[in-house]
């Protein structure tokens, strides 16, 4: 199964509610979120105006939205390989993983994964 990884930037803090999740405190920064990519559809909905229906919708609203990486990995495969600070929860209400949204306060690529 095919995934994505949507990187975003952050300019600012900020305190967002996310949904039933509750409050969370951004710092600035870049952020990676890692999705599953079932249909192309799920990637584009984050480069226009959406209904909120996931965690990521909350902020991806909010945040400067950069690009997306498909990636040829299952979703939770994908998160357990990613090297950055996890922000606990978010985006994983569906799995057991710690958490599918990542953090760093420089842009990073080439060590974002093991």
């Amino acid at each position: 199964m095919v995934s994505y990884l949507l990187i975003l930037y952050n300019s600012r803090n900020r305190v967002v509610r996310v949904g039933k999740l509750g409050t969370f405190d951004f710092e600035p920064g870049f952020y990676y979120y890692v999705g599953s990519a079932e249909r192309l559809s799920r990637v584009k909905r984050h480069f226009g105006s959406k209904r909120k229906k996931w965690h990521i919708d909350y902020i991806s609203e909010v945040f400067e939205v950069l690009g997306a990486i498909l990636i040829n990995l299952e979703e939770c495969e994908l998160a357990h390989k990613i090297k950055l600070t996890p922000i606990k929860g978010f985006g994983c209400s569906d799995c057991s993983c710690y958490s599918h949204l990542f953090y760093s306060k420089n842009f990073t690529i080439e060590y974002l994964f093991t």
